[in-house]
């Protein structure tokens, strides 16, 4: 059984892998000082209480955009699972789809493994939206080239920008506002709005400049944990996949032992 890690600026997502079926998944905040012996603990309770052994896993991939935690999760793949970790984007598991932008090294792992996932499950030009620490718009074409895209801060790094500027404003959750109206009566109910409404007006309007750019009928996906919450209140999206990135990792996977 495969297990994929996906290192994000903001968690660690781990995921058991088996004919392309996601078993089981867990999540811990990124630390880059957290050791492999750390890791292990926590992973192999985990573990335990899906029934699963730390013998099942027989191959580990890892993506990440935080160099510093590559180190200890490669320890974690020899030390507890005894296989050695492959590395998404090295040698053998390259990308394998073309980087058809000025910097390609820059690109982040998980937006590459986004655009892998996402042309293997939806044919022609895509528009892949994931709502992470930042939210990034890419662009894949009908071959499945990355095309280049955008990034924004993501919804819950604005909220906290705007509370610890502002010292009177208060802490809320990232939710729908009750109703549909934009006007708030109170300073909550005016932060929700901003925030809320604010960000589904910013990515029906880049979605929209982008198509345009494009000029071919495009499809747009959604990704990450916010996904389900803004596509109720949105028709910008003709499709939902949750787990883009472990998707991703799973495919360059199985083209590694070709």
């Amino acid at each position: 059984m495969l297990l994929a890690i996906d290192a994000g600026n903001t968690n660690v997502v781990f995921a058991l892998v088996k004919d392309r079926e996601i078993r089981a998944r867990w999540r811990i905040a990124t630390d880059p000082r957290r050791t492999a012996d750390e890791y292990a603990v926590w992973l192999h309770q985990l573990l335990a209480l899906e029934g699963y052994a730390a013998g099942d896993v027989t191959a580990v991939i890892v993506a990440t955009v935080v160099p510093k935690a590559l180190h200890n999760l490669q320890v974690l793949a020899s030390k507890y699972f005894r296989v050695e970790a492959l590395i998404a984007g090295e040698a053998p598991a390259e990308w394998g789809v073309a980087l058809d932008v000025v910097e390609p090294k820059t690109v982040g792992a998980d937006r590459v493994l986004d655009a892998i996932a996402a042309h293997a499950l939806h044919p022609g030009d895509l528009i892949v939206v994931d709502f992470g620490t930042a939210t990034t718009l890419d662009v894949v074409d009908y071959s499945g080239a990355y095309k280049g895209g955008i990034i924004a801060p993501g919804i819950n790094l604005s909220l906290e920008a705007l509370v610890t500027a502002a010292a009177k404003l208060p802490r809320i959750a990232i939710e729908a506002p009750e109703g549909r109206g934009v006007i708030g009566r109170t300073t909550e109910e005016q932060m929700h709005i901003g925030i809320f409404w604010g960000y589904v007006a910013m990515i029906e309007g880049l979605v929209g400049r982008m198509k345009a750019e494009i000029g071919r009928p495009v499809k747009v996906i959604s990704t990450g944990g916010l996904a389900v919450l803004f596509n109720d209140h949105t028709s910008v999206f003709d499709a939902i996949e949750p787990d883009l990135t472990i998707q991703g990792l799973g495919l360059l996977y199985e083209r590694s032992r070709i």
